[in-house]
């Protein structure tokens, strides 16, 4: 499944933000500095979607704000399921 994510860094907790229309808001506790907060924002979609760390890619947007995700190893039903459960 492919998703459209908007990262916030320096926050205080790891959390989803909410969606804007298809694209995801999720705070990250790192900061934008030399992958630090991509790094952590796979971390934590795998946690929240309950895959291996290896299963969410990066696929765009490596050094902005707004980044297209991969996740693999479930089906789009389970992953479609997760995210209506975020408001």
């Amino acid at each position: 499944m492919i998703l459209k994510v908007k990262v916030i860094p320096n926050a205080s907790k790891n959390e989803m933000a909410g969606r804007i229309g298809s694209t995801l808001r999720v705070r990250v506790v790192s900061p934008a500095v030399e992958g630090k907060a991509n790094e952590e924002l796979c971390d934590f979609l795998s946690e929240v979607f309950d895959i291996k760390r290896s299963m969410v890619l990066l696929r765009k947007g490596e050094r902005g704000r707004e980044k297209t995700i991969e996740l693999t190893g479930r089906s789009e039903e389970e992953f479609l399921e997760v995210l209506d459960s975020i408001p």
